[in-house]
């Protein structure tokens, strides 16, 4: 019954004129609708193929892709789809000069910033420091219409139910991109030193994260202070920038799903990563307390074997 439904429709829509379908039906749809409807017909095919429809889609999903041209379709994937599994990257040694992060920052669907920000990957600083991108000037701040609440709790629950986020790295080169971002955030606390809130953004490849964070402050009308992109491992450690730029492309590279799932698989992913980290950093504990207890005993062990072997020379 679905099936001959399905087909009903799309008979129906086949007779309309091919000028109505793309200029009042494609032109209404997003992305994955477009991509699921272009799977129905072989002229619904060729119709939803049109790149400046989907160079459209792109911008209005993703502002700060404004200038991406090549292949947007292939774009569109690439980016709206999630990690499954991280890719094996063979060619090493293939040129990567720049990194290109591409961000869109809403709250309550309204965009409150956007940028691109192009990262130099050749230089000796990059290669050998921890990886952070950041995205706001230290000196400056972003005013948005996020009111603070009369509670932390109320501040917190609100921007992680309203504040969205897309962080979207780009290899011009090989001509791949990734979303590193959860959508929403997996955690938001208020910093108890400096009272700003923090509201993180991650996606999980493995055995390391790759960690956003967007920083507000502010008393009543709350501005975004930072936002910066790391990579971190299961240990607490950053990774360098040489690292960063394996991990990265790796997850260009990877296995996709279904990007429907983005925010529930991303904040299991991120809890599942926070219990490893737990239990690991619980191990090496308890293996440094052996140690100590074992350090303890053989130095007892040894002053007592000092002191009788002088009692005995005696």
């Amino acid at each position: 019954m679905a099936d001959s439904s399905s087909t009903t429709v799309t008979d129906l829509i086949s007779t309309l004129h091919q000028d109505i379908i793309e200029t009042h039906i494609l032109t209404r749809l997003d992305g994955p609708t477009l991509a699921s409807l272009s799977c129905a017909s072989t002229l619904l095919h060729k119709l939803a193929s049109n790149e400046l429809l989907w160079s459209k889609i792109c911008r209005s999903t993703w502002p700060s892709t404004a200038t991406i041209s090549d292949n947007p379709r292939s774009f569109f994937s690439d980016v709206y789809s999630v990690l499954d599994v991280g890719g094996s990257v063979s060619d090493l040694d293939r040129p990567f000069p720049e990194l290109i992060s591409a961000v869109d920052l809403h709250y309550r669907g309204k965009l409150i910033l956007s940028r691109v920000v192009k990262t130099e990957t050749t230089t000796a600083w990059f290669l050998s420091s921890p990886l952070r991108i950041d995205l706001v000037d230290a000196k400056d701040t972003v005013e948005t219409p996020i009111k603070r609440g009369r509670w932390t709790e109320d501040t917190c629950r609100d921007l992680e139910q309203d504040l969205t986020l897309s962080w979207i790295v780009i290899d011009p080169i090989g001509k791949r991109a990734a979303n590193l971002s959860s959508h929403r955030p997996v955690t938001v606390q208020r910093n108890w030193l400096t009272g700003e809130v923090e509201a993180k953004f991650t996606t999980v490849v493995g055995s390391v994260e790759c960690v956003i964070t967007v920083v507000t402050c502010g008393e009543e009308e709350m501005h975004v202070k930072e936002v910066n992109l790391k990579v971190e491992a299961m240990e607490g450690t950053s990774l360098n920038g040489m690292d960063s730029l394996v991990i990265l492309r790796s997850v260009m590279e990877g296995k996709r799903g279904n990007g429907r799932r983005r925010e529930a698989e991303s904040k299991w992913r991120h809890e599942e990563f926070m219990e490893k980290k737990r239990e690991l950093k619980e191990k090496k504990i308890r293996v440094e307390l052996v140690f100590d207890i074992l350090t303890v005993a053989v130095g007892v062990l040894g002053f007592g074997t000092l002191v009788g072997f002088c009692l005995w020379s005696r």
